[in-house]
């Protein structure tokens, strides 16, 4: 006989504030998504505030009278968590949490736990727990009562109980040692990816929930993990993909982007994310049926620039024009963003033009070129060979000549070591 365990939804408050200069729209759409994330992690969302301030509060984020307006809903609606929007410091944490004695946790926090929920691989599982140390260290007064048993559920996941007993030099070991481990996980990737330097590599990203696994699986037939909700996939994963019968190329599904995403997340996550910095085309997905679609874009480009890729050629997929309710947006779309296309992968709707789009993307941004070299001049053809498509590679006596494909800034590199 089986038995089934329900897992009881923690019940929840979500709490933000918007300064002057903050749109309340915006806020309240902050709020949304936190609720999202919230839903993700395993928590119920009773109630949403949202407290108008000049300034956030040093001692509480909130101000004194919120703190005890809360501390009456807890009572009222049997909450068993309040979840805040904004990083808190380990001050503010440790003072509400003596004021309103329940589970206090920040957006940060509630990010870690997603990811630590969904990692399945060693390396996605080293990675958050690097985060997560690190997200803690400064915290560790907190973390004596955060983490004890008294505890459970959304926030406390990770490096476990067993953190209780440690101190900072324990865990600055710990990070010594983990940073270690994805050391050697780069240096394996690496090694891999070698074999890859001849084809043209492509990278999807985008805001999380986008579509881009929906997109991988549908030009792949990968059969990637796509699920409707946030953070489905955390590790990178890479298949063949003929875009038409003279290209094919390599195509990267990596994990989503968030605004606020934790810095050490992003750190931590540097080798996952590695396909990206080595992708010669970055296929930007974005849903085009959300409403800040372009606050998306630019969290994107913001991350995109935090890994030193923002300067990468890169292309514009609208996804989820199925669930688009203002058609109007699709002539505001092809005007702003020209060199883009609009489909929907989850019902195959103008893929066959997505295709011819990153096929002529490719012939526009790569160049075919033919090269003869001195016989002895094995450095340069090595380099040709290890960064560029070779396409074909014919002897004599005296010298090799090799055509081979790249972009046009590695063409560029290539003539200049040849003319000196």
């Amino acid at each position: 006989m089986l038995e089934i365990e329900n897992k009881k939804l923690e019940r929840a408050i979500l709490v933000a504030v918007r300064k002057q200069q903050d749109s309340k729209a915006e806020k309240q759409e902050h709020l949304t998504e936190l609720e999202e994330l919230a839903k993700t992690a395993g928590a119920e969302t009773i109630l949403k505030i949202l407290q108008d301030r000049y300034k956030i509060d040093s001692a509480y984020y909130i101000g004194k009278g919120k703190v005890q307006e809360i501390s009456a809903l807890i009572e009222l609606h049997n909450i068993d968590l309040i979840i805040f929007d904004d990083d808190l410091s380990p001050v503010q944490t440790r003072n509400l949490e003596k004021s309103l004695n329940r589970k206090i946790i920040d957006r940060s926090s509630l990010i870690l736990d997603i990811f630590a929920s969904h990692a399945k691989t060693k390396e996605a599982k080293t990675q958050i727990e690097l985060a997560q140390l690190q997200y803690l260290l400064p915290r560790l007064t907190r973390a004596w009562t955060h983490l004890s048993k008294q505890y459970g559920g959304i926030g406390t996941k990770g490096p476990g109980e067993t953190q209780i007993e440690t101190d900072r030099r324990i865990i600055r070991n710990r990070i010594i040692t983990l940073k270690e481990k994805l050391n050697k996980i780069e240096f394996q990737r690496k090694t891999q990816s070698r074999g890859r330097n001849n084809f043209i590599r492509l990278s999807l990203v985008g805001y999380t929930n986008a579509g881009k696994s929906t997109l991988f699986n549908l030009l792949t037939n990968a059969g990637v993990l796509s699920e409707d909700k946030l953070f489905a996939t955390l590790d990178s994963t890479t298949r063949a993909f003929a875009v038409d019968k003279n290209n094919t190329v390599l195509i990267s599904d990596t994990v989503g982007f968030i605004r606020k995403l934790p810095a050490n997340l992003i750190a931590s996550f540097k080798s996952t994310l590695k396909e990206v910095s080595d992708s010669d085309i970055i296929l930007h997905v974005i849903d085009i049926s959300h409403p800040y679609f372009e606050d998306h874009i630019n969290t994107v480009q913001s991350t995109l620039k935090d890994l030193s890729c923002d300067r990468k050629l890169q292309f514009k997929i609208f996804n989820k024009i199925d669930l688009l309710k203002d058609k109007s947006l699709i002539e505001y779309i092809s005007n702003k963003y020209s060199d883009s296309v609009i489909i929907s992968a989850e019902r195959s709707i103008n893929v066959n033009n997505l295709k011819k789009k990153i096929s002529d993307y490719i012939e526009k941004s790569f160049v075919e070129e033919k090269i003869f070299l001195p016989i002895q001049n094995s450095r340069l053809a090595a380099f040709i060979h290890s960064t560029t498509e070779v396409i074909s590679t014919k002897y004599d006596d005296n010298s090799v000549e090799i055509i081979y494909r790249t972009n046009k800034e590695n063409s560029n590199k290539i003539k200049k070591m040849v003319h000196g």
